[in-house]
């Protein structure tokens, strides 16, 4: 059976809608809860806004599948929602909850856009750094190919799913052992958006909302690494001033050796700087691409 979000209610929409806007007009979104003296997540907002235009005593304010069942969205998106929520700069996780049920059109069918995302997600070499490394490539594509019929509301082959993730958590391992993080995180994002494809197979939708949401971790930490690679060779070469200094005359050493830890330690905290500048531009990104997705299906 199609599902249609918001049960092809606009009333229910708007509820929702309103029901978020004075949450954020109070500054009762947060970080951290789903839901809590008042205050939660992008989840645990929505899920109280459906309580209140539902005149419900009490709601269970971190269950993705609710959210699934009372607005006809799919789980997997909940799951990516909640995801990209807690990792947003805070502004823009504020604007989140709102943003996110705004774009849906009541009566759109949505069953396919969180396999779409999960195919954008491995193939944009630019939200994924790592895909094209030679030791992760090829099972990267093999996980991708197998969100292809799903992509298109086909189902997909479950042996071939499961295939495609040994493949692809065998070229995870190749990378952690050559010490290519950013390759590692890629070949898991692909890995989990196999598994995803797995259990749709098998009809275990948590399962593959789940494997959703680590796929989108793993891309994310695939920007921050690459960013802090290019960022260790500072500290490399603030470690080789550290082993010239060591070399110097004696009376020189505790100025030389002081400079040089500064050095040191400047240069890692800009690699994790770069790191965390990364990721959050990767989840900022990720944001935009779920609302293009879901703005572009009409019912």
């Amino acid at each position: 059976m199609t599902m249609q979000a918001y049960h092809n209610d606009p009333e229910l929409k708007n509820a929702i809608l309103r029901g978020i806007q004075k949450h954020a007009e109070a500054d009762k979104i947060v970080k951290g809860r789903y839901w809590d003296s008042g205050k939660g997540c992008s989840i645990g907002c929505t899920l109280e806004s459906i309580r209140l235009a539902k005149g419900a005593k009490k709601i269970a304010h971190d269950d993705h599948a609710l959210c699934e069942q009372e607005t006809g969205v799919p789980q997997m998106l909940w799951r990516l929602n909640d995801c990209l929520f807690e990792r947003l700069p805070n502004g823009k996780a504020k604007e989140w909850p709102g943003r996110f049920a705004e774009a849906i059109k009541p009566g759109a069918d949505l069953s396919r856009v969180g396999w779409k995302f999960l195919h954008w997600l491995i193939t944009d070499e630019a939200i994924n750094p790592g895909i094209n490394h030679p030791l992760v490539r090829d099972a990267v594509k093999q996980c991708a190919d197998v969100l292809v019929p799903l992509t298109k509301g086909l189902p997909t082959d479950k042996s071939a799913a499961l295939s495609a993730r040994s493949a692809a958590l065998s070229a995870a391992w190749s990378a952690a052992l050559s010490s290519e993080s950013a390759a590692e995180s890629a070949a898991e994002s692909a890995r989990s958006s196999a598994w995803s494809a797995a259990e749709s197979a098998g009809s275990s939708a948590w399962s593959a909302a789940e494997r959703a949401r680590s796929a989108a971790l793993s891309a994310a930490w695939s920007a921050a690494r690459s960013a802090r690679s290019a960022e260790n060779a500072a500290e490399s070469a603030a470690r080789s001033a550290e082993n010239a200094a060591e070399s110097a005359a004696s009376a020189a050493w505790s100025a030389a050796e002081s400079a040089a830890e500064s050095a040191a330690e400047s240069a890692r905290s800009a690699a994790w700087s770069a790191a965390e500048r990364a990721a959050s531009a990767a989840y900022v990104a990720m944001s935009d691409n779920l609302i293009k997705l879901i703005e572009g299906t009409t019912p």
